[in-house]
């Protein structure tokens, strides 16, 4: 006997990397009778359908979100509160309302003055990524052990929480509640700020006339190469992340300026137990990380060569 799905109609509204690896995944999970999903260019639906990987790929954002019991937004946070506005109208009855953005206290209170009463607005940010995005960047394992955290408004039906929280979990994250502020400020210091500090240097490391960009790619260390993985993330929606948290971001930035004219003045004086002592406490971050399992300690250096490994 099959297992009755979570969802009979799943509607997502983008498909890109986030919308991608939940479509795989409720597939996978048999969590929708159904997933319907449009994106904004002729070519990625087109791109979508040849996938094969949803049932319908339609034209506009109200003809997917028809009859649909849940409709995630995968999109910018930007354009939340308009398209909001623009499916409110049409939305199923006792539906769940949500979506995927990084910051919440904007999405909050971009979407919900739109929604009637009936529609459960659920707010959701999976912490998972990468630095690619498009229709084919997707994969059902992006959740499995991740955060993905909901901030429902106050007053928000607890049957409804729950469901969505059954759903996340059922891709493999594990899932928290927090408030959408608490949210933006935890975010702003974890993720925010760090996407910050990586455009900044990547486009420093680009503006150096002593370095020419070849020697930059040729020579890059472990480091650098990080820092351009997360400045590759998709510019519109960082754009956006950025101009919707910007108190928190603008709260946490001030204090890593304090930090870093401190490391500035240990360096002008060589103050090298200062350093020391500063390294060891972000060493120990690093090992916290590790130990809950949210990255492996393996390095990528020290790799045998591929002739080393050849039988």
């Amino acid at each position: 006997m099959s297992v009755a799905p979570h969802f009979q109609r799943i509607a997502l509204v983008g498909f890109g990397l986030i919308g991608g690896s939940i479509a795989r995944a409720a597939k996978l999970q048999g969590l929708a009778g159904e997933i319907v999903t449009t994106a904004r260019s002729e070519k990625t639906r087109a791109r979508v359908a040849e996938l094969g990987i949803v049932d319908h790929v339609v034209a506009t954002n109200v003809e997917a979100v028809k009859d649909a019991d849940l409709v995630i937004l995968c999109i910018p946070v930007g354009a939340c509160g308009p398209v909001a506005q623009e499916i409110a109208a049409y939305l199923k009855p006792g539906a769940i309302i949500s979506d995927v953005g990084s910051v919440k206290g904007a999405v909050v209170r971009d979407m919900a003055p739109h929604l009637p009463p009936g529609i459960h607005f659920v707010p959701a940010h999976p912490v998972a990524g990468t630095e690619h995005s498009g229709p084919d960047s997707g994969f059902p394992e992006l959740f499995i052990n991740r955060w993905c955290i909901l901030t429902p408004p106050e007053g928000t039906d607890h049957a409804a929480v729950d469901r969505l929280r059954a759903f996340w979990a059922a891709l493999g994250a594990k899932v928290e509640i927090m408030t959408p502020d608490h949210h933006d400020l935890v975010l702003a210091i974890t993720s925010h700020l760090p996407h910050l500090i990586a455009y900044t240097i990547v486009g420093t490391a680009d503006e150096l006339a002593q370095v020419t960009e070849s020697e930059v790619i040729k020579f890059s260390a472990g480091g650098f190469r990080d820092f351009t993985r997360i400045a590759a993330s998709d510019p519109t929606m960082w754009r956006d992340v950025f101009l919707a948290n910007k108190e928190a971001v603008l709260e946490m930035l001030g204090t890593f300026t304090e930090d870093l004219a401190k490391l500035t003045r240990a360096i002008r004086r060589g103050d090298g137990e200062a350093l020391f002592d500063h390294f060891t406490r972000t060493r120990a971050i690093r090992r916290g990380i590790v130990e809950i399992g949210q990255d492996s300690a393996a390095p990528d250096f020290g790799r045998p060569h591929p002739s080393l490994t050849k039988q």
